[in-house]
């Protein structure tokens, strides 16, 4: 297993776009190594940024709760 992706790679294991990767690393996103023109990415990186992405499901009784703060 590769431990280190190229960008059209990291797309790929994202299942998104090449453009969505590159404006991750533009905008900082997501850590990256720069190999002279080169650009690579970390595979534990790219599981980290996705695993900080992940939003928990509420249950009935929590839902409820969260809505009423809300309003």
């Amino acid at each position: 297993m590769k431990e280190h992706f190229t960008v059209q790679e990291a797309a790929d294991y994202m299942n998104t776009t090449v453009r969505f990767v590159r404006r991750l690393i533009s905008e900082r996103r997501i850590p990256f190594h720069r190999l002279g023109r080169h650009v690579r990415l970390k595979r534990t990186d790219v599981d980290t940024f996705i695993d900080a992405g992940r939003v928990e499901a509420f249950d009935a009784v929590a839902a409820r709760r969260h809505y009423r703060r809300a309003s």
